[in-house]
């Protein structure tokens, strides 16, 4: 099933340009044929198009499904970027396909990368909802300073995942299903230690995903993946 979005179709009944263009040019629909469209926010549309032109595809909409999520409660992930981009782009498209909420990116003391590209995080997230056949976008949270991030209201388990030897859990042991969760990643050179310790003050349980020392994108990914099994 191919998917198309569209956050304003309710009330524009129109794909956007690129949408339109994907949708006329290179599959050659044409007005008359049945398309699946998301408003990203949880809704399905089956519609058929009534207009199809190089740069503009319009539509009638037939029926309207709202779609679950997997699981009701929500996962934000909070991650310094790595310092190559694509590495955050392949983390942002397996994160969504496998299921997130949030994603927010860090400024930390050890930050490899100060500034990201949203439009192409998006341009991903958006790609993999569509091909997974899910119906909620991820939100895509500009990047934050790591203290004025961790001092905003947070109702649910909080974590930090960290290398120290200092005392942690096993994340597999201590997360709980069922409750909102926000999980902390930091850089390849890790948190700072004063970092970690104003984390914990605030609220958050220090963490490991187990013996292996793992890159940040691969850190967060087995957060994410975490979180889909103990709430399945």
């Amino acid at each position: 099933m191919q998917i198309f979005y569209a956050p304003d179709i309710t009330s524009q009944l129109e794909l956007p340009e690129t949408e339109a263009r994907h949708c006329t040019q290179v599959l050659r629909l044409k007005e008359g044929d049945s398309i699946t469209i998301t408003d990203g926010k949880g809704y399905f549309y089956e519609a058929t198009i009534t207009m199809a032109t190089r740069k503009k595809c319009r539509v009638q909409i037939n029926k309207t499904s709202e779609v679950q999520k997997l699981y009701r409660n929500n996962l934000h992930i909070a991650m310094a970027p790595t310092k190559r981009m694509e590495r955050i782009e392949w983390w942002a498209e397996k994160a969504t396909e496998i299921g997130i909420d949030t994603i927010s990116f860090l400024n930390t003391q050890y930050s490899e990368r100060r500034a990201i590209n949203l439009d192409r995080i998006d341009k991903k997230v958006i790609s993999a909802t569509k091909q997974s056949l899910k119906a909620h976008i991820p939100l895509v949270n500009p990047i934050m300073d790591f203290n004025d991030f961790i001092n905003l209201s947070f109702e649910g388990q909080k974590f930090i995942a960290h290398c120290y030897s200092t005392p942690k859990k096993l994340l597999k042991n201590i997360l709980l299903p069922k409750k909102d969760t926000l999980i902390l990643i930091g850089p390849e050179g890790d948190f700072s230690e004063e970092e970690v310790e104003l984390a914990v003050e605030n609220g958050f349980t220090p963490i490991t995903m187990g013996e292996a020392r793992l890159r940040t994108e691969t850190a967060a990914l087995v957060a994410v993946h975490s979180f889909a099994i103990i709430n399945q």
